[in-house]
Order: structure tokens, then sequence, then C-alpha cells
């Protein structure tokens, strides 16, 4: 008994401290992972663990967790720490650097090392690591223009690549790739005009510029021009076009206007035969209505005048047999005296005879009328009928012509205007090198005709305003004679006055003077009792034998006596007197 119990307390206390290495184990034992493996340092020297795992120790251990992932470090240059190229340019860039530890075990210690736990911090790494980056950028930019790292940016990504990767090393990190995220030429506001690259470059920088704008601009402009010209090109075509379809819809109009009235010639022809067969089947009814008609009235009047010749020669035989009981009771009556029976029987048997012819004279006569009648009926009807047909047919025809006329009207009236209108411009442009063709003297003799054809007119309207006038004093009476040097006249110059002047001006001249002497020379007569009206009126008093004779002596003493009065006497105005 006391050996089983003394055996169970074994057993107890192996399981006990089987749990107890167990739970030892499991507190003190770190594993490793794919993302991260860890260096154990103090009691049995360093060691790197990457896969598996390893008991560490409180006090006598010491670990480092080194981060196996791909880091992302971006590294930005812009502005003024912008890269300057071998052109002298700057350019803004933003790269990305895909770094890792290496997976050996030389790696995991060299990171361990140099970087400790920076590679679980990546901004803290990057902080470590920057300057070599940006030390990489510079040095390939610097051998590499801004054209050449727009175009050729797998070299500028390449050559940082080869200058990073051997820094890069001694902390235990490969470089997986780099990245070129962002690239752009720095503004001009960050060059130093003072810095001779960024002056340089600044130089350059406005030459491209400059000529990149002047370009631009040509191109801009050569642009323009060509759009213009395909626009004009366009215009053109597109009103060609237009008048094409103008003159398309015109002759289609046209031949429109010309089926339509070729039909409308064709219907109105139809209807005018269709009418013309109508009216003549009318006419046809009417003269077969006249001619019952006519037929009609003459049995009537042939019966009627019958009828009356029998009632006449009833009335005959009526009154011949009174005239006879007349006569027999005026023989018996007048049996004493032969002489004037036998008178009374001739006057009877004369008046018998005479009643009896008569009475035939007025049968022929209404039988002759009726015959008359009926003929001028049957030929009033028959030129009726003529007249109508003919009138309808005359009437169809000319319809019928008038609609086939109008069908070629159409098209020759738009012929003729447009004859017309060449016709009056040739005749004008003729006339126009007509009258260029004449010399200066045949125009001033059209000039003088024109003038002596508007004379009248002229005249007219000139002594128009001296209807307005209700008297004339005369103070004076100079220069009536228009053969002398005067030039007091109001209306004739000395030199027009003298026969100077041409033909228009010399009778437009006379015909004032006329006009403006008329009521003196008026006045004058009326003041010694003569009238210029006629020379009949100023022979008052004159024997009517000899009036030419008595005119040309009497009044001359008296005119002379009187005109010896007025000052400034004349021997024109004797003479005309």
């Amino acid at each position: 008994m006391d050996t089983i119990i003394f055996c169970g307390a074994i057993a107890l206390a192996v399981v006990v401290g089987l749990c107890l290495i167990g739970l030892i184990f499991a507190r003190l034992y770190v594993r490793a992972s794919a993302e991260r493996a860890f260096v154990r340092t103090g009691l049995g020297g360093q060691r790197v663990i990457m896969s598996g795992g390893a008991v560490v120790l409180p006090v006598f251990h010491e670990v480092i967790p080194i981060n196996m992932n791909t880091l992302k470090l971006e590294v930005s240059r812009a502005s003024r720490d912008s890269l300057i190229t071998k052109d002298r340019m700057r350019v803004d860039v933003v790269v990305a650097f895909f770094v890792r530890v290496k997976p050996t075990a030389e790696g995991v210690s060299t990171a361990a090392q140099t970087l400790g736990q920076r590679t679980l911090a990546p901004e803290n790494l990057r902080a470590l690591v920057d300057d070599k980056f940006v030390d990489a950028l510079r040095s390939t930019a610097a051998q590499m223009t801004m054209q050449d790292l727009q175009d050729a940016r797998e070299k500028f990504v390449q050559g940082v690549q080869n200058t990073v990767a051997e820094d890069l090393t001694k902390n235990g990190l490969e470089l997986e790739s780099v990245s070129l995220t962002n690239f752009n030429q720095t503004s001009k506001e960050y060059f130093d005009p003072n810095n001779a690259f960024d002056a340089e470059g600044l130089t350059k920088l406005t030459q491209e510029t400059e000529r990149r704008r002047k370009e631009r601009n040509e191109v801009e402009q050569d642009t323009e021009v060509s759009v213009r010209e395909k626009n004009r090109d366009a215009l053109a075509k597109r009103l060609e076009i237009e008048q094409q379809e103008a003159f398309m819809k015109l002759e289609q109009e046209q031949q429109v206007k010309t089926r339509t009235a070729e039909q409308n010639a064709r219907i109105t022809a139809f209807e005018a035969e269709r009418h013309q067969e109508a009216e003549q089947s009318r006419i046809v009814a009417e003269r077969q209505v006249q001619e019952s008609e006519i037929d009609r009235e003459q049995v009537v009047r042939s019966r009627k005048v019958e009828a009356e010749r029998e009632v006449r020669v009833k009335e005959i035989e009526q009154a011949k047999v009174t005239q006879i009981a007349e006569q027999e009771k005026a023989i018996i009556i007048a049996q004493k005296s032969e002489a004037q029976s036998q008178a009374q029987a001739r006057a009877n048997e004369s008046l018998a005879e005479a009643v009896k012819a008569e009475q035939l004279v007025e049968t022929t006569r209404r039988t002759a009328e009726a015959d008359r009648a009926k003929q001028v009926a049957l030929i009033e009807a028959a030129q009726e009928a003529e007249t109508n047909a003919v009138h309808v047919t005359t009437k169809a025809r000319a319809e019928r012509e008038a609609a086939q006329m109008q069908a070629t009207a159409i098209v020759e009236l738009a012929e003729a205007q447009r004859k017309k209108g060449l016709a009056e411009a040739e005749a004008q442009r003729a006339l126009n090198d007509a009258i260029n063709t004449l010399s200066s003297d045949q125009t001033s003799l059209k000039f003088k005709l024109a003038l002596l054809q508007s004379l009248p007119a002229i005249i007219e309207q000139t002594v128009e305003p001296m209807k307005s006038i209700d008297g004339i004093k005369i103070i004076q009476v100079d220069g009536l004679n228009r053969q002398g040097g005067s030039s007091t006249d109001g209306f004739a110059g000395a030199g027009v006055a003298n026969g100077g002047g041409n033909l228009a001006e010399q009778a437009m001249s006379a015909a004032l003077s006329y006009r403006a002497h008329a009521p003196l020379v008026d006045s004058l007569l009326k003041e010694i009792g003569l009238s210029g009206e006629s020379l009949q009126s100023m022979l008052p008093g004159m024997p009517t034998a000899s009036p030419v004779s008595h005119a040309t002596e009497a009044p001359q003493p008296v005119l002379k006596e009187t005109l010896s009065h007025v000052p400034g006497e004349s021997p024109a105005i004797n003479g005309a007197a």
C-alpha cells in the first residue's frame, strides 16, 4: 500500500514537472513568421531566427525584431529643393522607393545592427536613408537634361536604382524597384536669378517658352487661316448648291406650269367639244320644237283664216240676200220711177260686186300674210339656230385656241420680257454712244433746240408775276427802240440790244421786252381814245371802205402829238406808232 502511494506521488510529481516545463517553454519560446524575423543576442551568442523559433530568457537574451515586408519610401523634391538637371533646369519630382530587408541571415543581422527596430517604422527608416535617396536623385538628374528625363524615365529610374542599391546593401536592405510617380518643371518663381545655375536655366527656360509660344501662335494663326479658308470654300460650295437648287426649283416650277397649262388647255378643249355637242343637241331639239310650233301655228292660222273666210262669205251672202230684199223692196217702192230703179239696181249690183271683190281681196291678203309670216318664222328660226350654232362653235374654237395660246404664252412672256430688257439696254447703250459721238456744235444745237421748245413755258413763268400789277404809272419812256444803244433797258443788256448773244438769248430778250412794253403801249393808246386789240378798233369813226389807208394816216399825228409831251421820246416809238 505504501509502495502504491509512493509511486502515485512520483507520477504526480513528474506530471507537475512536465506541466511546469511546458508552461515555462510556452512563455519563453519566441516564434518567427514570414513577415517578421528576429535576432537573439546574449547567452549562447547571436542567433538569427527567420523561421521556427527560439527560447528567449528574460535576463540572458535580447531580441531585435526585423520587418521582412516591402516598404514604400517616398521622396519628394519640389520648389526650392527641386532637382537641377544637366541643362541647368529645375524639375519637381516625387519618387517612390520600394525596399526590404534581404531575406538572408547576413542581411537580417546587418539590418538589426544598423537599423534596429526602424524597420518596423517606415517613417523612421525613410528619415535615416532619405539623404542617400536625395543624393542618388541629384547625381542621376545632373547627368540628364529635362527633356531626357521626360522622354527616358526608365533610364533615370535605372540610374537612381544603380546609385542607391550599393548604399542600401550596407544596411542589410535591397532595392526592389524605383517609381517616378510625379515629374514636372519647377515654376519660374523658384528660379534665383543670382544663382548661376538658376540664371542659366532661367535663360534657357525663357528662350524655350518664348519659342514655343511663337510656334504655338504660328500654329494658331495657320489653323485660323486654314479654318477660315475652309469656311470660305464651304460657303462658296453651299452657295453654289443653293443656286443649283434654286435653278432646279425654277425649272421644275416652269415645267409644272407648262404641264398645268397644257392640261388646262386639253380640259378646256374637251369641255368645249362637250359643250359644243350639247349646244348642237339643244339647237336641234329647239329647232324641232320651233318647227313643231311653226307647223301648229300655221295649221291654226290656216284654220282661222278658213273660218274667217267662211264667216265672211256667209256675211256676204247674208248681206247679198239682204240687199236683194232691199232691192226688191226698192223696186216695188220705186216702180214709179224706172230711171231711179234702174240706177238703184246698177248701184246695188256695183255695190255687190265691190263687196265681193273686197272680200276676195281681204281673203287673198290674209292668206298671203299667213304664208309670209310662216316663211318669215321659218327663216328666222333657221337663222337663229345657225347663229347660235356658229356662236357656240366660234366660242368653243376661241376658247380652245385661247387655252392653247395661254399654254405657250407663259413661257414666251418671260422670254419676251428678257428680250425687251436686252433690247432696251442695247438701245440705251446705242443712244449713249451716239450722243457721245456728237460734236460740240451738234450738242450745242440740240441744247438750243431744247431751249426753244421750252421757251414759251419759260416766258409764261417769267411774266407770271406781272398779272398781279394793277396799274403802271409812266414816268419816263426810254429805250423802246431795241436797235438803239441805250443800256437803261432793264430786260436787254448792251450786248443783246446790239444784236449780240445767241439765237435763244435774242428771242428770249425780244419776248421779254415785248411783254414788258405791251402794257405801256396799250396805256398810251387808251389815253388817246384808241384800242390796240385790232386794227378796226384803232379807227373809230372812220369809213369802212378803206380802213387800211385811214389807219395809216389819221392816227399818226395824234399819236405823235401825244408822245411829244413824253420826255425821252425815241424815233423807234414814232415809227412803231
